[in-house]
Parts: C-alpha cells; sequence; structure tokens
C-alpha cells in the first residue's frame, strides 16, 4: 500500500479534535503519517466544561491537554509557538490584544509554516476556509497563512533556508460544522425519546446561523469506526469540551447511523481527482509517497 503524510494546520488546541480527528486517527492506522501543527498555546480559551473549576494557570494545563490527544489520535504534534488572540465579543468588538497571532505579520507566520512544510513533505494539507470554518481571528489567519504556504513552499526562490522547496499535492478545507448533521441526530434521538441537554438544545438553536456549507463539500471520508477515538481526544481537552455538550450528540454507535462521515472541501490541488472523493489522498499516484 502507498503511503502518504498529511499536515493539519489548526489555530488552538482541541481544534484538531473537532474537526477531522476521525480522519486522522483512520489515517493513521492505514499506515499514513499525520502531524498536527498548532499555531497557539489556547491562552485566552475560556473553561467551557461547566463541571470544572477555574484554573489559576490554563496554559500548562492546555499543553498537557493536547499531549494526551494527541497521544490518543496517534498523531505527531507540534506548536507553532504563537499567542491565542481570544475571540472579541461585544458590538463593535473590541481591539484585539497587543502581541496575538491575529496581528502577527503574515509573512513570518508563512515563513515559520513553511518551515514546517519542507521539514514534514505532507502530501496533503489540512486548513480553514476563508471564514475560519467560524469567524475567530486565528481560524482566519490560519486560512490566510495556510493559503501562502501551499504556494510558498513549493517556490525555490522563497526563503530558500528554510529547506528544499516541497509541492503539496492537495489542500482541504475541513467543515467540521455541518447544521444538517447536528439537526438529523437530534431527530433521530428525539425519534428515540431520548431529550437533549440543555446545552445541546441551545447550540442547535444556534446553528440556524450558520451558513448552509454542505454543497461546498467535496470530499466525506467513511470515519465511523474511529469514533470513539475522535471522542476520547476530544474529551481529553477537559477545558473545553462540555461532556453533555454538543459534540457528544448521540452515542457513537447512533453517529455512525445517521452520519458516519467527515467532511473536507478541496480547496486546491495538483493532481488529477475525480469528484465526489471519499479519501483525502484520492489522486495521488504512487510515486508521489516519497
Amino acid at each position: 500500500m502507498n503511503t502518504y503524510r498529511l499536515l493539519a494546520i489548526h489555530a488552538h488546541p482541541d481544534d484538531e479534535s473537532s474537526k477531522g480527528a476521525a480522519t486522522m486517527a483512520r489515517y493513521i492506522d492505514e499506515g499514513h503519517r499525520v502531524k498536527v501543527l498548532t499555531c497557539t498555546g489556547g491562552e485566552r480559551g475560556d473553561i467551557l466544561n461547566p463541571s470544572m473549576e477555574p484554573v489559576e494557570d490554563i496554559v500548562p494545563v492546555r499543553k498537557e491537554e493536547m499531549a494526551k490527544a494527541a497521544g490518543i489520535l496517534g498523531v505527531e504534534h507540534e506548536w507553532l509557538g504563537y499567542v491565542d488572540s481570544g475571540l472579541p465579543e461585544g458590538d463593535p468588538p473590541p481591539p484585539l490584544p497587543d502581541g496575538c497571532f491575529a496581528l502577527e505579520d503574515t509573512d513570518e507566520v508563512t515563513q515559520r509554516v513553511v518551515k514546517v512544510v519542507r521539514d514534514f513533505r505532507p502530501h496533503v494539507i489540512i486548513t480553514y476556509d476563508e471564514n475560519g470554518g467560524y469567524p475567530h481571528p486565528d481560524h482566519i489567519k490560519v486560512h490566510a497563512v495556510s493559503m501562502r504556504a501551499w504556494e510558498a513552499a513549493a517556490d525555490p526562490s522563497y526563503h530558500p533556508e528554510l529547506g528544499e522547496p516541497w509541492e503539496i499535492k492537495k489542500l482541504y478545507y475541513t467543515h467540521g460544522f455541518i447544521r444538517q448533521r447536528f439537526e438529523l441526530l437530534a431527530d433521530a434521538l428525539a425519534h428515540r425519546g431520548v431529550e437533549l441537554p440543555g446545552s445541546v438544545v441551545q447550540f442547535l438553536s444556534f446553528t440556524k446561523r450558520f451558513p448552509d456549507i454542505l454543497n461546498r463539500v467535496t470530499t466525506r471520508v467513511n470515519v465511523g469506526d474511529w469514533f470513539e477515538r475522535r471522542d476520547d481526544a476530544l474529551r481529553a481537552h477537559a477545558t473545553q469540551v462540555d461532556p453533555q455538550g454538543q459534540f457528544f450528540i448521540g452515542d457513537p454507535d447512533i453517529q455512525r447511523e445517521i452520519w458516519p462521515t467527515e467532511e473536507f472541501e478541496l480547496a486546491e490541488t495538483r493532481v488529477h481527482t475525480e469528484l465526489p472523493e471519499d479519501d483525502l489522498f484520492a489522486g495521488l499516484a504512487s510515486d508521489d509517497n516519497a
């Protein structure tokens, strides 16, 4: 079997477990190499688990959570080393804090991402769409630098001191918040007489404001057998995940029955592939696995 390398670029620790985690676990089990690049330490993340007490210093906690999640998924992991921007709230929103990731020079960040790309030499990259998946300033920054790195990593004139040029073959946006998925799971539970927690009901109401992105999906990877690994990785981020929240609507068996896939959008490709796809490595040739 051909083996390939996949790089998932994420803004914060926990993003990798809520967006494409089952796909990464599947590819690890199939013998591919998968690396997660986390751009910030999640320093400004609130504690979202209502059962947890406040934490005096969240930084080491989130590093420990990330290490645990990476171990569960089996992925390699690297920190890019920037500071979480936080999610500004208010109308108008307050200015972003000095020194945060979203305000860093985009070309400087791109150089650091290119260094990672040239060292790891991924065939496929996962990142966020132009809206960041949702409009968090750090997610939007990840999109910007990922798109620049797609071109720059292959350009021999772009900072040759960062390593030998490497041509990524495919770049995907991960679409982890598809409204129809949550609605179908909620309907299935209602038919079974299951009462949803209040936090989930509130989230379902919130999803009505989500754009309909299902028509953007090009690639649906069947990963139902890896839902337990994904859920365990999510729970590893204990400060960030409500164990009764939207990520756990229904047990894995119900999720496998109703929606057994994870969704991606092929945004850039240097190889021919037929859409729709069911594999992020579709179209790669055997000689691409160098």
